[in-house]
C-alpha cells in the first residue's frame, strides 16, 4: 500500500491523500489550497495525479479546503463515486454550488477591472454547473456502516465531531495475505462544542493520518472563548458599531449564531440586528434543521426548552439576494454582519470589509486560523493597510480575534487522540499543519511514548 501527501502537507490546507493499494487508486479528499494566489491557481488547477485513472473518492467533510476541488476532479475526467456521509453530501452539494457561483461572480468583477486597464480576462477554476456535475457522484453512507470503495478496502466512517456531518475514515486494507487498518483523521473537533457531538477516538490502527493545526496550542475550554465572543460584541454595542465577522458558511457560523441565540434567550444581551449575510449560510442551516441526528444531547434540550429552533431568534435575518446585502452599507449599528468567507478571501465578505474597514467605530472579529498570504491573516495580524478588490484601505476597525472559537482539536486532545491507538500504532503522520505546530506537537507525542511521528512533506509517498 502506497499514501502519497498532495495536499494539507506541511501545510494546512488543500486536503488530498492518494492511496494506492491492490492496483486500485482510491483519494481521500479533494480540497481548495489556499494562499497566494498564483500558487494557489497554480495548485488547485493541475492535479499530480490523472483523476481519470482514479477509482474512488471518499470525502471527510464538507469544508472546501477538503472538498472544494471535487468539481475540478470531475472536470478533469474522474466519473466514480464520491463517498460521504449523508449530512455531508447535502452540504458538500450546495457548497461547492456556491463556490462555483462566487468564482464565476469574482471573476466577473475582476474581468471589468482588467478590461479597464487593458488586461486580458482570467477564468474561473470551476464554475456551478461543473460543481453540479459532481454532486451527481455524491454517494451518502452513513456512521458505523461498512463498504468498500475499491477492491480489498472496507471504509467506516466514524463521527469526528467538526462540523455537521464530519467523519474520520477507517479503512482496512487485505493486500497481499496481511490487513492492516489506516485511519485518517479528517478534520478533528473538540469536546463541549456547541451543536455537535464529541469526536470517536480511534482504536486498532496500524497507521493514523492525523490532523495537527493546533499542535502547538492546547485550547481553553469553549466556554471561556463563547465569553470572550459575548465581551467583544457588548463592547461593540457599546460604541455603536457594526461587528463584521468573516466566518465560514457551515460550522462556524452556526456555531455563532447558536451561542447569540443562548445569550438573547437568556436575557445577558439586549436583542440587536443580526444579519447572515450569505445565500449559503440559509441553505445549510435548512441542511442542520434536516439532520438533527448529529447534535448532541444539549441542543436537543435547548430547543425543546425554548420551543424554537436552535439557528432562529428575533432579530436574526438570512439574507440571499445582493440587493438586501447592499442595503446593510446604509444602516447604523450596532450591528452584527457573519458572511463568508472565512479567511476572507472571496464572496461578500469583501466588500462588508472595504465599507467598514475604515470606521474606527466598527470591530472585525477573526475566530478562525487564517492561512498564511490571506486577506483574514493580513487582518489578525493587525496590518494598518490592506487591498481589497485591488485598492488599498487604511484600517482604523479595531480588529479582535478568538482562537478558543476553533472547532480543531488543540495540542491535548491530539496527544489523546494519538494515544487512544497507541497500541497498535506503527507511525502517526501528521497533516493538515505548518512547521511550528506539528513540530510542537512531535516532541508531545514522543515524551507520551507514541512513535515513530513524521511530518510528510508535500508530494511525499510512503510504502505501508
Amino acid at each position: 500500500m502506497r499514501i502519497s501527501f498532495y495536499g494539507a502537507a506541511q501545510t494546512v490546507t488543500g486536503s488530498q491523500f492518494l492511496v494506492e493499494v491492490n492496483g486500485s487508486r482510491l483519494l481521500i479528499d479533494c480540497g481548495l489550497y489556499q494562499g497566494k494566489r498564483d500558487e494557489s491557481y497554480r495548485r488547485n488547477r493541475y492535479f499530480r495525479f490523472d483523476p481519470r485513472r482514479l477509482d474512488a473518492v471518499i470525502l471527510t467533510h464538507a469544508h472546501t479546503d477538503h472538498s472544494g476541488n471535487l468539481p475540478n476532479l470531475v472536470q478533469s475526467g474522474y466519473s466514480g463515486s464520491i463517498f460521504a456521509t449523508p449530512a455531508t453530501c447535502d452540504l458538500a452539494n450546495i457548497m461547492m454550488r456556491d463556490s462555483g457561483r462566487i468564482q464565476e461572480a469574482d471573476v466577473a468583477y475582476v474581468n471589468k477591472k482588467r478590461a479597464r486597464g487593458g488586461l486580458p480576462p482570467v477564468e474561473p477554476l470551476y464554475t456551478e454547473e461543473d460543481a453540479a456535475q459532481a454532486a451527481k457522484q455524491l454517494v451518502p453512507r452513513g456512521y458505523q456502516q461498512d463498504f468498500e470503495p475499491v477492491e480489498g478496502v472496507t471504509a467506516h466512517f466514524f463521527d469526528s465531531g467538526h462540523i455537521l456531518g464530519s467523519a474520520s475514515v477507517r479503512l482496512t486494507v487485505r493486500e497481499n495475505g496481511r490487513t492492516q487498518v489506516v485511519w485518517f483523521s479528517g478534520d478533528i473537533g473538540r469536546r463541549n462544542l456547541h451543536i455537535l457531538r464529541d469526536p470517536v477516538l480511534p482504536s486498532d490502527a496500524d497507521y493514523l493520518v492525523m490532523e495537527a493545526t493546533y499542535g502547538d496550542k492546547a485550547h481553553a475550554d469553549p466556554q471561556l472563548a463563547y465569553e470572550e465572543f459575548y465581551q467583544v460584541v457588548m463592547d461593540a454595542i457599546k460604541k455603536r458599531g457594526k461587528i463584521i465577522v468573516p466566518a465560514f458558511a457551515v460550522g462556524r457560523t452556526q456555531e455563532l449564531v447558536y451561542a447569540l441565540n443562548q445569550f438573547i434567550s437568556a436575557g445577558r444581551m439586549p436583542t440587536i440586528p443580526v444579519y447572515v449575510d450569505s445565500p449559503l449560510a440559509v441553505n445549510v442551516s435548512e441542511v442542520f434543521r434536516s439532520h438533527p441526528e448529529c447534535y448532541d444531547e444539549e441542543t436537543r434540550a435547548f430547543v425543546a426548552e425554548h420551543r424554537h429552533p436552535a439557528l432562529e431568534f428575533d432579530g436574526l435575518t438570512y439574507i440571499r439576494s445582493v440587493e438586501e446585502s447592499k442595503r446593510l452599507n446604509d444602516l447604523s449599528g450596532p450591528m452584527i454582519i457573519i458572511s463568508a468567507s472565512g479567511m476572507a478571501e472571496t464572496g461578500r465578505i469583501l466588500h462588508h470589509l472595504k465599507n467598514n474597514i475604515e470606521d474606527e467605530r466598527n470591530t472585525i472579529l477573526i475566530v478562525s486560523w487564517q492561512a498564511p498570504d490571506t486577506l483574514g491573516r493580513r487582518l489578525a495580524e493587525r496590518a494598518r493597510r490592506v487591498r481589497i478588490f485591488g485598492e488599498e484601505y487604511i484600517r482604523r476597525a479595531q480588529v479582535s480575534t478568538i482562537g478558543g472559537l476553533s472547532a480543531h482539536a488543540g495540542q491535548n486532545m491530539l496527544i489523546e487522540y494519538a494515544g487512544a491507538t497507541r497500541k497498535t500504532l506503527k507511525c502517526v503522520y501528521l497533516v493538515h499543519s505548518e512547521a511550528p505546530a506539528a513540530g510542537a506537537l512531535s516532541d508531545r507525542l514522543r515524551e507520551q511514548g507514541i512513535r515513530p511521528v513524521a511530518f510528510p512533506a508535500d508530494g511525499e509517498t510512503v510504502d505501508i
